[in-house]
């Protein structure tokens, strides 16, 4: 099978990366880190414009249906651009509420006007306090608001997260869920690398760039292979889930493995080859640094997918 993205698709996510290049993304994750969240809201109705977050929402409350590629994509873009705010979880949960009490809610996240959070399986919520309603799956347990490793993100679940009951629903959310951070770590990963690359290049140690030592060359090449091997990955699944396919669990697992483990390879490689301003808050690449690490482990660590994947693959596969 060949797969290859539509003239369309390209251009979607080349107008979703000119409307963030300009709209100083860095800037707005430090404001939501000082606890400002007017800018990121913002944003997020320009997104919303963009039409970013009807992606996942039923056609007749204002959004396209479920596009799973488009997704993809549109979570690529975010990652790369360093987007705060719970993206993943917005459109997880934007599957679940048509047909509940809550679905007067989808026109307006459909337009980037409302935030959704999800928590699953006695996890966080990512953001809570800056969403306007929180699902939690599974387990209801109530937890304080908390500070995570990413500066501009907070988790916990609050006295009023909405319960959503089990069923075929939830598990779709949560795989959806899982696809979208895949690709936010892999964008993640994307914008760490050509970061790294471009500082090689201008930083010079005995007189030359110290991208022309080939150690240098060597730990950016592996970078680079890990993302490119990630990314085809990511985007199978998301056919997979736009074809409802049987294994579709199976390749969201190895996708989010993947991207998971290249983001944060290209997030310790970027502050190795730094120096000492890959370890300063000032500097705007540390947000991205500091965001692959959640990343890698939000909805489903690389061991926990890794798992999944033994798990679940069909017997005959796996003897072979």
């Amino acid at each position: 099978m060949r797969f290859l993205l539509d003239t369309e698709q390209r251009d979607f996510a080349a107008s979703l990366a000119a409307l963030l290049s300009a709209a100083d993304v860095p800037a707005v994750a430090r404001a939501r880190a000082a606890g400002d969240d007017a800018p990121l809201r913002a944003l997020w109705r320009r997104l919303g414009d963009a039409g970013a977050f009807a992606l996942a929402v039923p056609e007749e409350f204002g959004g396209t249906g479920l596009l799973p590629v488009e997704l993809a994509l549109c979570c690529v873009e975010l990652g790369r651009h360093g987007l705060p705010g719970p993206a993943a979880e917005t459109f997880a949960a934007s599957t679940l509420l048509a047909g509940t009490e809550q679905q007067a809610l989808l026109p307006g996240v459909a337009s980037g006007q409302l935030i959704l959070s999800l928590a699953a399986d006695g996890g966080y919520a990512a953001d809570p306090d800056l969403a306007d309603a929180v699902l939690c799956l599974g387990d209801e347990r109530k937890a304080p608001l908390r500070q995570s490793l990413d500066p501009a993100r907070r988790v916990g679940v609050p006295e009023d997260a909405i319960a959503v009951a089990p069923g075929p629903g939830s598990e779709r959310a949560t795989g959806l869920a899982a696809l979208c951070t895949a690709a936010l770590a892999l964008g993640t990963g994307r914008h760490l690398l050509a970061a790294t690359v471009g500082y090689t290049r201008t930083r010079t140690q005995f007189g030359v760039p110290i991208g022309s030592f080939q150690a240098v060359k060597h730990r950016l090449a592996d970078v680079l292979l890990q993302l490119d091997f990630a990314e085809p990955l990511l985007y199978g699944a998301a056919v997979a889930v736009q074809d409802s396919a049987a294994g579709a669990a199976v390749d969201i697992a190895a996708a989010k493995a993947a991207c998971g483990e290249a983001g944060y390879s290209a997030a310790r490689a970027a502050l190795q080859l730094h120096g000492a301003i890959g370890y300063t808050d000032e500097f705007d690449l540390s947000l991205w640094i500091r965001r692959a690490r959640v990343l890698r482990n939000a909805w489903g660590s690389p061991s926990a997918c890794r798992r999944t994947v033994l798990e679940r693959r069909p017997a005959a596969e796996v003897r072979n």
